[in-house]
């Protein structure tokens, strides 16, 4: 038995408790650092803008337009 290899029950145990520890470490960071409203707030923010951008150009592209029916 002296010659066996292999992990450890007691190690097994080990890494699963650092394990959970940094899972609670993180899902805490996340949570208190208001890191998800934020993000939500972002994609809100990102949504609003490529709105008002093809809004702009369908604007502009409909001026662009009227200006060349004009001409013609």
């Amino acid at each position: 038995m002296k010659g066996q290899n292999g992990i450890t029950l007691v190690a097994l145990i080990i890494t699963i408790i650092v394990l959970l520890i940094l899972a609670v470490v993180s899902i805490g960071a996340l949570t208190d650092s208001s890191l998800l409203p934020k993000s939500r707030t972002a994609v809100n923010s990102y949504q609003n803008s490529a709105q008002q951008e093809e809004s702009t150009l369908n604007q502009y592209s409909n001026f662009i337009d009227n200006e060349i029916a004009k001409q013609n």
